[in-house]
């Protein structure tokens, strides 16, 4: 079939709660993917750094492989043998004593809130419910009913309605509107290192370190949500590692499956995670062999590869080439690593206008908050490639400067 045909039975059978580009994929491989048309296609989004290692890494397609074909899942009723070595391996990785394994990035965000609340009545000895949790405008943690909650996003919450409370929110990049906002009843503080999916907001140096610093003299929890951020995309392992912070408890997914199975986690010491007790949380997938065997590779393919190390250096690269493109269109171009964005004044008529011109050239991006352009090429990525990205964005917005 061809690519109308497909999109015309997904608009037909599929819900309508995505608006994604006209392309149907059906073959990836590295930085590259092809649609059921037979065109090739330079992927800038890496499924939102579910791809940091490339479609299809052959490392991890063949540990995907071998585990399948010996134990797939047991739930956590029984013990396997990969989720014990995945959980010293990300401890050891990361530095933290304990890990905790979910599905996805909302369920490992809330695990993060859950322990949060259990930790402050257990260790700071507030009244049964009353815990309060601060978060930031413009965030973006998930889709649950608790998550949304916080979400300041009409769109994400609209309907949807009633809220789980328990949450305070303030300006992101404002560490003195977090001073204020605390109070005896104030659990942690979750923030995301880079505001990815609100257009790529970078804090300005300094913010995540005095907020760390506020959090340890309020005895506050400081989360990291660094599903999108973590494991090399900003050009650190962990992007609160450009302020030297170490958060208590992060939050990490996407690329810890290596783009090939949904595998997520949540990292602190055994003081915040030791709260929990047999029984307390879980899940039937969290943890499965599966998962933990892809995440291995994952993990170890990020370090072999040195894809953090590639991350820092293309990304750098990347983003002086692109702030040299000289359009009317352009507000500001901005990024840490290969997380870079690039927003466009009001008046250029949307980001998505220019993301359909960039399918149309060979290169898939996606819109983000109307008006920004949101690149995140898989970590493997060499400069040969990201000239060849150049030129499609550069051509592209000189054809649409009019």
């Amino acid at each position: 079939m061809k690519s109308k045909q497909f999109i015309a039975i997904e608009d037909k059978y599929g819900a309508h709660n995505y608006h994604p580009l006209d392309v149907v994929i059906t073959r990836a491989k590295g930085i590259w993917v092809w649609d059921v048309d037979g065109r090739k296609y330079l992927d800038f989004l890496s499924a939102y750094s579910a791809v940091n290692q490339g479609h299809c890494h052959p490392r991890i397609i063949k540990a995907l492989q071998t585990q399948a074909k010996s134990l797939t899942l047991t739930s956590r009723a029984f013990r396997n043998d990969q989720w014990p070595m995945l959980a010293k391996e990300l401890c050891q990785m990361t530095g933290y004593e304990m890990v905790l394994a979910m599905n996805s990035g909302a369920e490992a965000v809330e695990t993060a809130v859950k322990t949060a609340r259990k930790w402050a009545y257990q260790k700071k000895g507030l009244a049964q419910d009353t815990a309060e949790i601060i978060a930031c405008a413009n965030n973006f943690h998930g889709r649950t009913v608790t998550v949304i909650s916080f979400s300041t996003e009409p769109l994400y919450r609209k309907d949807f309605g009633p809220f789980t409370p328990g949450f305070k929110i303030i300006p992101f990049n404002d560490a003195e509107a977090l001073e204020k906002a605390i109070t005896p009843n104030t659990a942690a503080f979750l923030v995301e290192p880079c505001q990815a999916e609100a257009g790529i907001l970078i804090p300005t140096e300094g913010y995540l370190k005095r907020a760390k610093e506020i959090c340890e003299k309020n005895k506050v929890l400081f989360i990291a949500d660094e599903i999108q951020t973590g494991l090399g995309r900003t050009g650190k392992l962990l992007a609160c590692e450009h302020e030297g912070v170490r958060a208590d408890m992060i939050v990490i997914g996407k690329s810890l499956g290596g783009g090939c199975y949904p595998i997520s986690a949540v990292l602190a010491d055994q003081a915040v995670l030791g709260v929990f007790k047999p029984g307390e949380h879980g899940s039937t997938f969290g943890g499965n062999p599966l998962a933990c065997a892809v995440a291995r590779e994952a993990l170890r393919v990020i370090k072999d590869e040195k894809l953090v190390a590639n991350a820092a250096k293309q990304g750098q690269y990347f983003l002086g080439r692109l702030k040299t493109i000289k359009s009317r269109h352009i507000k500001e171009v901005r990024g840490k690593g290969l997380l870079i964005g690039i927003e466009l004044y009001p008046e250029a008529g949307g980001a998505r206008r220019f993301c359909e011109a960039l399918k149309d050239a060979g290169l898939l991006c996606k819109e983000t908050h109307d008006n920004v352009i949101r690149f995140a090429p898989p970590l493997i990525i060499k400069k040969e490639e990201l000239d060849w990205a150049y030129q499609r964005i550069a051509g592209v917005f000189t054809k649409l400067e009019t």
